[in-house]
């Protein structure tokens, strides 16, 4: 990621039923913001919120950790949890627990300024199985994988996927919504991979499926139009639609988590 297109003043990605719309957002190049990645899970903890202050642009490195920030998650049932730094501006949980339906709420104290987000965690949407999608191009056999789950039948739910061949991590931006396919089984492959990273007969693919909220849809959607951006080389390499009220930029999730694995035979 450059921090050229950290700054981009465009914000990409606000797609409601079908409809993009473009906001315009002026930043000071010279302007430190704080950078915050954090998500609750179904998965036993402990989870992580990650700190990061953005450079200037004319600075040799791109993002700096934030070690002396005051963090705390709260839930909607009244626990109450204080994160404890662990390294490069990590911040651990030690009690809070992520189960769907629940609220999470989100302060980040850093120096006079303060930082909050909630996201509720969506209900499971199981996935059933993943399916290999044969595709001929140029006469050439490539593969893709169809995650297979049913999309519920109430309008609003939505996806992201992480990919994974032969433990090597595909870095496209992978999220879906159910505008077009409600109540429906999924038939979209992850169209991921490149030149050197192709899906070939007797790899291992990993995916696993995360059930999001809304904003952070809108958030990862934003991501995925912006190009050399994934989950490899971080998730805030740009200044996408946030759920951070406070100025700073980055995506505070819930979300359920899955995993499987198929072999490309």
């Amino acid at each position: 990621m450059m921090l050229k297109k950290y700054f981009s003043t465009i914000l990409m990605g606000i797609f409601l039923l079908g409809c993009e719309k473009e906001i315009q957002l002026p930043l000071d190049p010279n302007q430190s913001l704080l950078v915050i990645d954090g998500s609750i899970t179904d998965d036993a903890g402990p989870y992580y919120i990650k700190l990061s202050k953005s450079n200037s642009i004319s600075a040799s490195s791109n993002f700096l950790a934030v070690t002396d920030a005051l963090v705390i998650v709260k839930d909607n049932i009244g626990q109450i949890d204080t994160l404890k730094h662990e390294k490069e501006g990590e911040y651990k949980t030690n009690k809070i627990k992520g189960i769907y339906g629940n609220t999470y709420y989100l302060e980040v104290q850093v120096a006079d300024k303060k930082y909050t987000a909630n996201a509720t965690m969506p209900e499971k949407v199981f996935l059933d199985s993943l399916r290999i999608n044969p595709l001929a191009i140029n006469g050439e056999i490539r593969y893709n994988v169809i995650p297979v789950y049913t999309d519920p039948i109430s309008l609003g739910n939505s996806y992201r996927f992480i990919q994974k061949i032969n433990d090597t991590l595909d870095k496209s931006f992978f999220v879906f919504n159910d505008n077009l396919n409600n109540g429906k089984v999924n038939q979209r492959p992850l169209r991921g991979g490149s030149d050197s990273l192709e899906v070939k007969l007797k790899d291992i693919i990993g995916i696993e499926m995360q059930c999001i909220t809304r904003p952070t849809y809108l958030y990862y959607y934003s991501l995925n139009q912006q190009s050399g951006a994934g989950p490899g080389g971080g998730t805030t390499p740009a200044n996408p639609p946030s759920n951070i009220v406070g100025g700073a930029l980055g995506i505070f999730s819930a979300h359920t988590v899955q995993r499987r694995q198929v072999q490309i035979k």
